[in-house]
């Protein structure tokens, strides 16, 4: 595996209309408001994606248990905002602005900005197997003792891409993943 270039990534968009919609450089500018930014679009190894307005924060309201295997929509509050606020020490799911269409030869690492990291907000992200596509379900965990601020439309993890000279022997689609295809905030599927 290697790590491809920016320039590299322009042509892997471009054939494969592999970010939708795509920044071509990266995007460091003042809102409305005067306010920076937290920037998104091309980088020097990756592409930095932003989080949509949509949310799902976990809740204990109902004193649910969380099993990914009978996994219940009572145990979360949805927002659609330009700002979400994580309660201390828990966590929401959002979803990329950003729709992805991996190649069958590229397999993705995604990682917090370290914006947020330095603030004590993890997010986690799979790895984007080849030939998976679908808006990104992330997952931001405040692991702090106060409430953290997540930014709407703003930049929130960096997507790196490894290509390999050969195509893989089985691809997400191949195997008929069930998280293929995704829009919206994905919960977890059995």
């Amino acid at each position: 595996m290697s790590i491809r270039p920016d320039f590299k990534i322009r042509e892997m968009v471009e054939k494969y209309n592999m970010i939708e919609p795509f920044c071509d450089n990266q995007v460091r500018k003042v809102d409305a408001n005067g306010d920076k930014v937290i920037s998104y679009g091309l980088s020097s190894y990756g592409y930095d994606i932003r989080v949509s307005n949509e949310f799902k924060i976990f809740t204990n309201v109902h004193n649910s248990i969380i099993d990914p295997k009978n996994f219940h929509d009572d145990s979360f509050v949805e927002i659609k905002r330009d700002i979400c606020v994580v309660p201390p020490n828990s966590f929401a799911l959002a979803r990329s602005v950003e729709y992805f269409r991996i190649p069958r030869n590229v397999l993705t690492v995604c990682l917090g900005k370290s914006t947020y990291a330095r603030c004590g907000i993890i997010v986690n992200v799979t790895p984007f197997e080849p030939e998976w596509e679908g808006h990104v379900t992330l997952e931001i965990s405040n692991t702090t003792p106060l409430p953290a601020m997540i930014y709407a439309n703003e930049g929130i993890a960096q997507v790196l891409f490894f290509e390999s000279p050969e195509v893989c022997e089985v691809s997400y689609a191949d195997r008929k993943g069930k998280y293929m295809g995704q829009t919206g905030i994905t919960l977890p599927r059995m």
